[in-house]
């Protein structure tokens, strides 16, 4: 993508309604524009990162088993009538009616959507177990939306939904999602801490939250700081070892952790003082095993192997990709801007041409641009005519990981130089050797 052809409203000054950093950044970086309250448009570049978060999350549900779908974000009232959830949930839910008055709204959660699907499709066993999922807009109307994306009124939510016959199978789906939240939010370039959590109005007995450690966190945490040290599970865990699951579950809660509703201040007292650490934290994710909640007023039913019908056990698992791109911001930025992990950047490197307009830079510019995307890289080309901070500053600004810096000095002797956003680290090398180099491993 050349830049001068990219839209990219960047900001010069600090917005001054935007409270924490990563807020701040995602304004000025032109990753986002705010439409009303707590409700954002997601300009070019936001988009390209939250399409490859998108990305890592989906390939994780699907490798742990999970199904796709789409459900809509409108839903009937009476399937929460139904549920016993329409009057309990409170003002953050939108109600509406259609133009035949019929009662509707735009949906905070599916369980009760997700219920009836099931219901009306699946009658035995056989067909167990199965979890389904979507990625989809969701809409809170939160009293006071703040942070950006962090804490919108319209935001996107991947949710997932587990079927099982027994409490024992549905624990199993649990631990499911646990492996492969903690796998996602590792490839996210994220520590994501699992701990207690109230289960709030979803319900249920059962419940984790993830979160990452960061000063602009919402609540206060608790937990050990062995979680620091714990391997994330491995991209060959096996999803149907029942065993192998609950070790990895029973290993990452093996030590305290706790959201302060959950806390229990004499349990995290009788931890060593060194291995003790209280702090900000942000949710990335959050899991509940809820039982027969809703299969049971739902009637959500299938023929057991016993020959008798059996309320199924449920539970279900979020995780908010349009917070999680924050999140990252929060925790990886710097008086610059921010830095990417590589897995999500908008664009693997950028190419900086230093004087726009000399053939020479122009010539040895171009013939990097194409050789890297060739190579199937995400590239930027900053074919602008810009001053070089105001490049330099641009680059740093949107996080891209590594900068190619071509000027007329350089091309002389047929060297290019390759900045690293994160380290700030600088390598002269050939045209060729710059090629090589980025494109290693691919």
């Amino acid at each position: 993508m050349r830049l001068s052809r990219y839209f990219l409203p960047i900001l010069k000054e600090n917005p001054k309604e935007a409270e924490i950093v990563s807020h701040r950044l995602m304004l000025r970086a032109g990753m986002i524009r705010q439409q009303s309250a707590g409700i954002y448009s997601w300009l070019p570049l936001g988009k390209r990162v939250l399409d490859k978060v998108n990305r890592i999350i989906r390939e994780e549900q699907d490798r742990s088993g999970a199904i796709e779908l789409l459900m809509p974000t409108l839903q009937s009232a009476e399937l929460w009538q139904e549920s016993g959830r329409y009057e309990d949930y409170g003002k953050e839910m939108l109600r509406i009616k259609d133009r035949q008055e019929r009662p509707m709204l735009y949906g905070p959660t599916n369980e009760e959507m997700i219920t009836d699907i099931f219901r009306s499709s699946v009658k035995s066993y056989k067909d167990l177990p199965l979890n389904l999922y979507h990625i989809q807009l969701k809409f809170r109307d939160e009293m006071r939306p703040r942070f950006g994306t962090m804490r919108s009124r319209e935001f996107l939510m991947k949710d997932a939904y587990s079927f099982d016959l027994t409490k024992e199978g549905a624990i199993h789906a649990y631990n499911r999602m646990f492996a492969a939240y903690l796998r996602t939010f590792e490839r996210l370039g994220l520590r994501a801490i699992p701990m207690r959590a109230d289960t709030g109005p979803i319900g249920g007995n059962h419940s984790h939250e993830f979160i990452i450690l960061a000063d602009t966190g919402e609540s206060e945490v608790f937990c050990h700081k062995d979680f620091v040290t714990f391997d994330t599970p491995p991209v060959d865990t096996d999803f149907d070892d029942v065993a192998g699951l609950q070790a990895i579950f029973d290993k990452w809660t093996s030590v305290y952790a706790a959201t302060s509703e959950m806390h229990d201040a004499e349990a995290f007292e009788a931890i060593p003082e060194g291995e003790r650490l209280s702090a900000r934290g942000i949710e990335v994710g959050h899991i509940f095993y809820f039982g027969t909640k809703y299969s049971e007023p739902m009637g959500a039913k299938v023929l057991g192997p016993d020959g008798k019908e059996h309320l199924v056990h449920m539970g279900s698992y979020g995780i908010g990709p349009t917070r999680l791109v924050p999140a990252i911001i929060e925790a990886s930025h710097d008086d610059n801007g921010i830095i990417w992990p590589a897995s999500v950047a908008p664009f693997d490197a950028v190419v900086i041409n230093m004087k726009a307009g000399d053939a020479a830079c122009d010539e040895a510019s171009l013939k990097l641009y194409q050789a890297l995307s060739n190579a199937g890289l995400d590239m930027l080309y900053d074919d602008t005519d810009d001053r070089a901070g105001a490049k330099f500053a641009t680059a740093d600004l949107i996080g891209v990981p590594q900068q190619i810096i071509v000027g007329p000095r350089g091309i002389a002797n047929g060297e290019v130089e390759i900045k690293d956003r994160k380290t700030g680290e600088r390598q002269t090398l050939s045209v060729e050797a710059a090629v090589n180099r980025l494109t290693a491993g691919r």
